[in-house]
């Protein structure tokens, strides 16, 4: 992020997922991390947190960070039909609007892209499993989820002393 011409692109990818939470009626956090960033530099919590908020900066896209121990069973990529209900971080009731895009384990919503990631998988201390995943929106580019999720991977790797299982972008 030290030259302009990568944070003006970063700032173009943010937008687009600014637009795109707006269109369901949500305020996207992106805008918020990056003037964060940009004002303090990157903030510090736990490696798994820190890694996956690296990887929103450099990239530009928004990224989750999970338990991968904590899902039930298969993970699938869904629209939402009005009203289902996600436990939210802080065990917040989340419902949802009809065509937002859920990621669901086989018993539940574990994030609503707009709204945020479940309790459920939220990253602790005992976690040994991390599954970093990111969502395009109109307007950014596959080649970006590739290079978050990588600086993501990268970082856990290296700092963690884990390995990289894999990384696909479907």
């Amino acid at each position: 992020m030290r030259r302009r011409e990568t944070l003006t692109e970063i700032t173009e990818r943010i937008e687009s997922y600014e637009r795109f939470f707006g269109s369901f009626g949500y305020e996207c956090p992106l805008p918020k991390h990056l003037k964060r960033t940009v004002n303090s530099g990157f903030p510090r919590y736990n490696l798994m947190v820190d890694a996956h908020f690296m990887a929103e900066m450099c990239a530009g896209i928004l990224v989750a960070v999970a338990d991968y121990d904590r899902f039930d069973g298969k993970l699938t990529l869904d629209l939402a039909e009005e009203g289902e209900v996600c436990r939210g971080m802080g065990q917040l009731e989340w419902f949802t609007k009809q065509g937002e895009i859920v990621f669901r384990d086989e018993t539940e919503i574990v994030c609503v892209l707009c709204q945020g990631a479940d309790e459920k998988t939220r990253v602790m201390e005992d976690t040994r499993n991390v599954l970093f995943y990111a969502y395009a929106v109109p307007d950014v580019e596959g080649r970006y989820l590739r290079e978050g999720l990588t600086i993501a991977a990268e970082i856990m790797s290296e700092f963690g002393q884990g390995t990289i299982e894999w990384l696909e972008i479907f």
